[in-house]
């Protein structure tokens, strides 16, 4: 498969469609969800061209992998879902694939918390 330069995402990046940015740095940008799921629900992507988890920790950079890692704890902090600023933790998640119900083909992480999450959209095993 080969990267979409037409994605949603990656219309994000080139500011041809707008975004609610919570938190930008060198090779990552945190936005809110439009349609969040949660009271807190934040999309964390890499600036690269990145379809999925397994793309992103093959061919990204040591600092990019690192950017987007600093990237998720700096959402958790102005979010107040972290435990170090008073929150009751968060879920995150990458959804990878067809079977992961991934919707958009650029990797990303979604910050959600703010109440309790339970299993919403898990299966038990």
């Amino acid at each position: 498969m080969t990267y979409d330069k037409n994605n949603i995402f990656a219309k994000i990046l080139r500011g041809e469609v707008p975004c609610d940015k919570i938190y930008e740095n060198k090779y990552s940008l945190a936005f809110k969800d439009i349609n969040p799921q949660a009271n807190v629900h934040i999309l964390i992507i890499p600036k690269g061209q990145y379809i999925d988890v397994d793309d992103f920790l093959k061919n990204a950079s040591q600092d990019e992998i690192v950017s987007l890692m600093q990237a998720v704890t700096e959402v958790c902090k102005i979010t107040k879902v972290a435990s170090s600023e008073g929150g009751n933790g968060f879920r995150l998640i990458a959804n990878t694939g067809v079977d992961g119900s991934q919707e958009v083909p650029h990797f990303h992480f979604h910050v959600m918390g703010g109440e309790p999450m339970g299993l919403r959209g898990l299966r038990r095993s």
